[in-house]
Order: C-alpha cells, then sequence, then structure tokens
C-alpha cells in the first residue's frame, strides 16, 4: 500500500523527533534540578505539608484536606474532592524542592478560591479535550489509510484540542508557581538562597509543560503537512 509506506518513512517524522528530544531533555533537567534542591534544607524546618497547610490557612481556604499520595512527583490538587496530594518524596520533607512543590500546589488551590480565569478556561475544555485526544489518533491513522481528505482533517482537528489544552494549561502553571514564591517570600518561609532553588525547581517542571506545547506544535505542523500532500494528491 503506496499511501502506508509513504506514511511511515515520512521525512516530517524529524518534527516528531525533535520534539522528543526537547522534552526528554527538560524531563531531565527538571529531574536533576529537583534532586539537587532535595537535598538543601531550610533554615525554618517547616515540612512541605505544614508549609501548605499555612498557605491554604492565609488564604481562607478551610474546605480543602492534605493526603499524602504514592510516587515521585505525583503531587496535584484535585479541585473536584478539594484534596491538596503531596507525594512520598514531598511530604513530611522539608527540602527547598518539597517545600517549593507544596507551595506551587496551593498555587493552584488559591486559583480556584479567587476564580483564576484561565484555570476556570482549562477545566470547562477538559471533557472535550479528553475525548478528542482518544479519538484523534485513530481518526488520523484511518485517514491516511483509506487516503480519505476529509477523514484526515477530522482527525488533525481533534488533534488541535490537545494543543488548545496545553496552551492554556501554561498561564496556569506559571502563575501558580508565581503565587508560591510571592507567599514563600513575603511569609518568610524561605530564605533568598532557598527561594533562588525554589525558583529553578519550579521553574524547570514548567519547561516541562512549556516543551511538551512545542513538541505538540510540532506534531500538529507535521499532520498539517501530511494534510497538504494528500491534498494535492
Amino acid at each position: 500500500m503506496p499511501g502506508m509506506y509513504h506514511y511511515y518513512y515520512d521525512p516530517t517524522y524529524l518534527l516528531v523527533i525533535v520534539g522528543a528530544l526537547i522534552c526528554m531533555a527538560a524531563s531531565a533537567n527538571v529531574s536533576h534540578t529537583y534532586r539537587k534542591y532535595s537535598s538543601m534544607g531550610t533554615a525554618r524546618g517547616l515540612a512541605a505539608q505544614e508549609v501548605a497547610a499555612q498557605m491554604l490557612r492565609e488564604a481562607g481556604i478551610t474546605d480543602v484536606r492534605i493526603e499524602r499520595i504514592a510516587g515521585n512527583l505525583t503531587d496535584h490538587y484535585d479541585p473536584r474532592n478539594k484534596v491538596l496530594r503531596l507525594s512520598d518524596s514531598v511530604y513530611g520533607s522539608s527540602s527547598v524542592a518539597a517545600v517549593g512543590v507544596a507551595a506551587h500546589e496551593c498555587g493552584h488551590a488559591i486559583q480556584h478560591k479567587v476564580g483564576y480565569v484561565p484555570i476556570k478556561i482549562r477545566n470547562a475544555i477538559v471533557p472535550v479535550v479528553n475525548l478528542g485526544s482518544k479519538l484523534s489518533w485513530p481518526v488520523i491513522i484511518l485517514g491516511l489509510v483509506m487516503g480519505s481528505f476529509g477523514v484526515l482533517r477530522i482527525g488533525i482537528l481533534l488533534f488541535a484540542l490537545t494543543l488548545a489544552f496545553q496552551v492554556v494549561t501554561l498561564p496556569v502553571e506559571f502563575n501558580a508557581s508565581g503565587r508560591a514564591l510571592r507567599v514563600l517570600k513575603s511569609r518568610g518561609i524561605l530564605y533568598d538562597q532557598e527561594l533562588s532553588g525554589a525558583r529553578k525547581v519550579l521553574g524547570a517542571a514548567a519547561m516541562t509543560y512549556v516543551t511538551s506545547t512545542i513538541s505538540t506544535i510540532l506534531q500538529l505542523l507535521r499532520f498539517v503537512l501530511l494534510f497538504g500532500r494528500r491534498s494535492e494528491d
């Protein structure tokens, strides 16, 4: 089948490779940075969950509980169940990295409380994006196999929903980190050198979202190029 041969050996795969490489580099950087500042303790010695509890309390958030969750860097805020979950490597740790991560997750809880618009948009499009991400690849592959211009276009549009979600996520993540760092500084939870370390940890984590978005853009560009070729045929 010439269409399938053309698909698997297309030079636009270079875009996919570039995207994968920058994502791998960002992931390696966040792991390295986190390990480095996990070994740096804080002068005040507050554990991450204590910092989180303090931040939530001072923000007037009384209906969010803090739980421990298994894994490494599996930390997240669950707005549906009002739970802030801290991973094994964060919960109970008073390292600069752990405190920074816990504060970042509190930043998301604060965003929900104040009605931060980007996070409202992100939450609103989640169901559509989940559906699009599940269907996009099967539809794209079907379009390529069938040589169908219309089916391929639908698949690309479904895939574009993932990019839309990632673009909306960027300000959400950067804003949460900004809120966290401001509180850590203003409340004297971290001192200057410690704050610098927390900023590097959160900055490295934020770059994983940036590179993931770039990777998706490159993948989408590849699909558009394939789409253009099909339309020319």
